[in-house]
C-alpha cells in the first residue's frame, strides 16, 4: 500500500536520491548528557510512523529512517522495496539512558507494530516490513530477548512472536525526504489514513505515561 502512494510522489522526489545523508531531526530536549548517549536500531514496517513517534519520547536526541540487515552497500528505497536487497526498513535511536531505558523503548517498539505479522505489518508486505531488532553485543542481545518474551507473555498481541534478532553490522540513513516525513506530509494518503490513527493512539498512551517531550508532541 505505501509503495503505491510513494509511486505518486517519487516523479518529484527522484532528485533527493543519492543526496548526502544525513540526520535531520533531533530533539533538543534539556538535562540530555550527550557523552552518554546510547544507539539501538530496529523494525517495526513502515518506518514514517516508528520514526514520527520515537521523536517526540523524551531521552531521544533522534530517531532516523534507513535500511538495515541486507546485503548491498547504499541500497536505495526503491532497490529495498523490491525486497532483493535484504534490508528491512528501521529506525536508528540515539538516546540518553538516564532519561528513558532501552526496556522503555521496547514498550513503545511493540506498541506500535504486530510482531506476530511475519514479513508484513498489515496491507505493507515484503522482507522489507519484518519486525526485527539489531543487537550489537550479548548483553543487548540478552535485553532484547527478554523485552520480547515480557512483551508476548503481556497477552497485547495475541500469537506467537515473529520478531527477528539479528547482529547489528551497518546502518543506512534513508533519503533525505523520508526523514520526519509525516511531520511535512500529514496528509499524503498513506498518512492520513494509515500513520496518523497510529500517532493519535501513540500519544494518548504514552502522554497519559508522561513519556512526551511537549514541544515535540504538539
Amino acid at each position: 500500500m505505501k509503495k503505491f502512494f510513494l509511486l505518486l510522489i517519487s516523479f518529484f522526489l527522484i532528485s533527493c536520491n543519492g543526496q548526502e545523508k544525513k540526520v535531520v531531526q533531533q530533539n533538543n530536549q534539556p538535562n540530555m548528557d550527550n557523552n552518554n548517549l546510547e544507539q539501538i536500531t530496529f523494525g517495526g514496517g513502515c518506518f514514517w510512523c516508528v520514526e514520527s513517534c520515537f521523536n517526540m519520547l523524551k531521552g531521544v536526541k533522534s530517531a532516523i529512517s534507513g535500511y538495515s540487515g541486507g546485503h548491498k552497500a547504499n541500497p536505495t528505497y526503491e532497490e529495498v522495496c523490491t525486497g532483493d536487497t535484504g534490508h528491512a526498513e528501521v529506525v536508528q535511536i540515539t538516546y540518553d539512558p538516564k532519561i528513558i531505558s532501552y526496556e522503555q523503548l521496547m514498550d513503545v517498539f511493540f506498541f506500535l507494530h504486530d510482531p506476530t505479522q511475519l514479513n508484513r505489518q498489515g496491507n505493507d508486505i515484503g522482507t522489507q516490513y519484518r519486525s526485527v531488532i539489531f543487537y550489537k553485543d550479548d548483553a543487548e542481545k540478552q535485553k532484547a530477548e527478554e523485552a520480547i518474551k515480557k512483551s508476548e507473555a503481556s497477552g497485547k498481541w495475541p500469537g506467537k512472536y515473529v520478531t527477528e534478532l539479528t547482529q547489528f553490522e551497518k546502518f543506512w540513513p534513508a533519503e533525505q525526504y523520508h526523514q520526519g516525513y509525516y511531520n511535512a506530509n500529514p496528509t499524503q494518503p498513506y498518512c492520513s489514513a494509515v500513520v496518523g490513527p497510529k500517532i493519535q493512539k501513540f500519544k494518548k498512551h504514552f502522554g497519559e505515561l508522561g513519556m512526551l517531550n511537549t514541544e515535540t508532541a504538539e
